[in-house]
């Protein structure tokens, strides 16, 4: 029982030190949004997401009166 519990608590805390030879620990923030971001763009280009941004853009803009 103890070792189940044990094994539990590191495997929620992340205990695990390697997966394939590289940490498991989180990731930089940073390193997130450059893995995300190529698919995202990608999705928002295939899915007119793109025109609808630059849409809006330029309303705010004539708002602001740039």
């Amino acid at each position: 029982m103890a070792n189940t519990v044990i094994r539990t608590a590191r495997a929620v805390r992340g205990g695990r030190e390697s997966v394939g030879g590289r940490p498991t620990g989180p990731r930089h923030p940073l390193v997130a949004a450059a893995m995300v971001l190529p698919l995202a763009a990608l999705l928002a280009y295939f899915f007119g997401g793109v025109d609808a941004v630059v849409t809006q853009a330029s309303s705010v803009a004539g708002l602001m009166g740039r």
